[in-house]
């Protein structure tokens, strides 16, 4: 008898200690958090109808609300096989859904709160807006492309709102929020200066703890995918995208691209999901596959005039290999970036069957190149409104170079068949399920449904990895401690001082004391207040040049437009200008009498030679700052400060001045601080800096290296990885790295 009843109390025993949660669970709010023992936290709101299952004890969320525990819903399997389950339940329209990345979004909106601006509307800023509501209810869209917002905690609410109102949908499938790279003060981030002026530092160390910090923010605003790194090679001096790519050199590209995309793709510790996945990673889109800075005379593929990409030089190969060898080769345990973005642009003379559509059309491109050749299997975006028509040469809207004669419907299938997963800047998901039942017509509903659910697959694997599914609600006062805090804006200051590039420093002028009295021209400008409060930092304004111990030049490197003009056509020729990277008028006497591209629907000719026509620089008065300043300083020191997004000619401003410093897109208070001496310069040029404009046009687009450089009055070359220290020129690790 005692044996059977310590049995019965063993199995007593046995039996309470499977029944035991292995769970706790709190609430935050508008959310619940629930830790597993462990095991994953999830999170999820009352009022979206989701409950939790009980399993071995450990809590899932029911998202489906089929009362059974899904493989898409179980924590404990991998991104992989939690994908697959939930691409083979959903229905193509949900499929859909996730094939599109939404156009720009705005917190607050401008637009309407139920049919009311958010003036007028008495909302909080972070309220969804009636377009938001359409696109997560109507669209089944779950990516969205978040622009601009007023402040951390701000878009941390309407992400947890956003991911409560995607939770309370069929699947439950999450938002998987999105932004373009944010190193500006209008992202609210920590600012850290532009993807070329990271390039200047040489330090892949630096680049790769940028990558940790942005990501690490851009969590805390609910943003889980970066439309970055830009990595393709800018070989075309003057193409309007270069200061958004790591410079000319593919080796440096290299390795700032496998820095950068590890640094925001790895999580570590408590904060991984899967390998080096986990909820502190940010999926990387590299862009743009395979290349897009070699358009002829630097236009650009946004616009019809720019369609076409050109290879004079029959170097198309090397454009692949900040692809092919960085970011599709990390070396770090996320292994490839999660997603690429395909460019616009049309490749002349690179597809073996003579092809001539743009990148996002492409089967070479996508299917022959990045699918079999190089083995990708991660999700494939189109550029921003590939499939979209347009009405004029330079209008930015749609990009269905090659193939306008088709229907956008006939657009999408064909982007969907060569190889795109997901296509950018669309709102709706009509044309995408319009296209699978085209697509059903051709090629029969097994082969359709099957290359749906492929693209499903790829897209929610991402979704996964980074515990969207799990847990996407965020501590929202956390979010505002984060963000930008006292610790990150001081890392991203030094960042940005170590990629200033100090030029010219003749007979030791730089530093300058502290407080030292400066003048600053302004014969055409007016000071903005952030810049004179960034000189008042570290000097002294005076008015008077007399009074001042130098002047401070402040300019921005030549703005010429982007090779087309509208007004040219309606006056007799053919629209196309030059691009021009000095600020006085330029005449094309040395350009191309046939170009090599040519042929649009809108154009009766193929011939886009701008010889012999001028353009002089809309900033052109930049020149009379300088000359001014040396006019009135006589024998007193003048400085000069360019913030450049391009290579541009010297010849115009050098001379007359003792000291230059150029930044590539970073605050005023980064090259003030250099000049004041805070740090010692560091920067290096990632670009060449051209003699003349002469040299500029007989340069192939698509080679690297190939043009004579700018000699100053000191007898320094303004070459790639030039730059000077307060010793003199610098010759560093750096340097015997990556000169060419």
């Amino acid at each position: 008898m005692r044996s059977i009843v310590t049995l019965m109390s063993l199995l007593l025993v046995a039996m309470t200690a499977v029944a035991t949660p292995k769970y706790s669970k709190h609430e935050h709010g508008t959310f619940v958090i629930i830790e597993n023992e462990d095991g994953r936290t999830i999170g999820y709101s009352p009022k979206s109808g989701v409950t939790i299952l009980e399993c071995d004890g450990y809590a899932f969320k029911d998202l489906n609300r089929n009362c059974r525990l899904d493989k898409y819903e179980d924590w404990r399997l991998s991104a992989q096989e939690r994908a697959e389950d939930l691409a083979s339940q959903l229905p193509v329209e949900n499929i859909a859904g996730l094939m599109v990345h939404s156009s720009y979004q705005l917190v607050p909106s401008q637009g309407t709160y139920g049919g009311k601006s958010f003036k007028d509307a008495n909302v909080s800023v972070s309220a969804l807006d009636d377009e938001q509501y359409r696109l997560i209810r109507d669209e089944k869209v779950r990516h969205l492309l978040v622009t601009e917002v007023r402040s951390a905690h701000a878009v941390a609410e309407w992400s947890n709102n956003l991911q409560a109102l995607c939770e309370s949908e069929a699947f439950g499938i999450p938002a998987n929020n999105s932004t373009n790279p944010r190193t500006s003060p209008s992202g609210r981030t920590s600012v850290w200066g532009t993807t070329l002026s990271l390039a200047a530092t040489f330090d892949s160390t630096l680049v790769a703890r940028y990558g940790e910090v942005a990501s690490e923010e851009l969590r805390a605003m609910g943003i889980a995918t970066l439309l970055a790194p830009q990595v393709e090679i800018a070989t075309e001096p003057r193409w309007m995208r270069v200061h958004e790519t790591f410079g000319e050199s593919s080796r440096l590209s290299i390795d700032l691209t496998r820095a950068y995309i590890n640094g925001f793709q790895s999580s570590h510790g408590k904060d991984v999901v899967e390998g080096a996945w986990g909820t502190k990673s940010v999926n990387a889109m590299a862009k743009h596959w395979p290349g897009s800075g070699t358009g002829e005379a630097g236009r650009d593929a946004h616009y019809a005039h720019g369609k076409y990409s050109v290879y004079p030089g029959n170097n198309f190969e090397e454009h692949l290999l900040p692809f092919t060898e960085g970011a599709l080769k990390l070396g770090g345990a996320t292994e490839r970036s999660s997603s690429i973005m395909v460019a616009y642009n049309i490749l002349l003379g690179q597809a073996p069957n003579g092809e001539r559509v743009g990148a996002g059309y492409s089967r070479f491109v996508m299917d022959s190149l990045l699918r079999k050749k190089y083995d990708y299997e991660g999700v494939i975006c189109s550029d921003w409104r590939v499939p979209n028509s347009y009405k004029a040469m330079d209008e930015n809207k749609g990009k269905p170079w090659g193939v306008e004669h088709l229907s956008v419907t006939e657009r999408h299938l064909l982007m969907i068949m060569a190889g795109i997963d997901q296509i950018g800047g669309i709102s709706t998901k009509q044309y995408i399920e319009e296209a699978y039942n085209l697509g059903v017509e051709r090629y029969g509903e097994e082969a359709m449904r099957k290359r749906y659910e492929e693209s499903a697959r790829r897209i929610l694997v991402n979704m996964f990895r980074v515990g969207l599914f799990d847990n996407p609600y965020l501590d929202t006062e956390q979010s505002r401690a984060t963000v930008n805090s006292k610790l990150f804006a001081e890392e991203g200051l030094m960042a940005q001082m170590r990629s200033v590039v100090m030029l010219k420093n003749s007979n030791g002028v730089l530093p300058l004391r502290p407080r030292t009295k400066v003048y600053i021209p302004s014969v055409h400008t007016v000071l903005s207040y952030g810049l004179a409060r960034a000189i008042e930092q570290q000097f002294e304004m005076v008015t008077n040049p007399e009074e001042a111990d130098c002047a401070l030049v402040v300019i921005n490197s030549p703005k010429s437009g982007k090779g087309y003009s509208a007004e040219d056509v309606q006056s007799g020729g053919n629209g196309y200008l030059p691009i021009s990277l000095q600020y006085g008028e330029y005449k094309a006497v040395s350009a191309r009498e046939e170009s090599l591209s040519g042929g649009d629907p809108m154009e009766d000719f193929t011939n886009r030679t701008y010889r012999n026509k001028s353009v002089t620089a809309k900033n052109a008065y930049a020149v009379e700052e300088v000359v001014e300043a040396r006019k009135r300083m006589g024998n007193k020191p003048v400085v000069v400060c360019v913030t450049a997004k391009n290579p541009m000619v010297f010849s115009e401003i050098e001379p007359y001045a003792d000291a230059i410093l150029i930044g590539f897109g970073v605050q005023n208070e980064a090259i003030m601080g250099i000049a004041a001496g805070v740090i010692e310069p560091q920067g290096l040029l990632p670009l060449q800096m051209p003699k003349d404009m002469h040299t500029v046009e007989r340069q192939k687009e698509d080679v690297p290296f190939d043009m004579e450089c700018y000699k100053d009055a000191d007898g320094n070359i303004y070459d790639f990885a030039y730059g000077l220290n307060w010793s003199g020129v610098i010759r560093d690790w750096r340097t015997g790295k990556y000169s060419r």
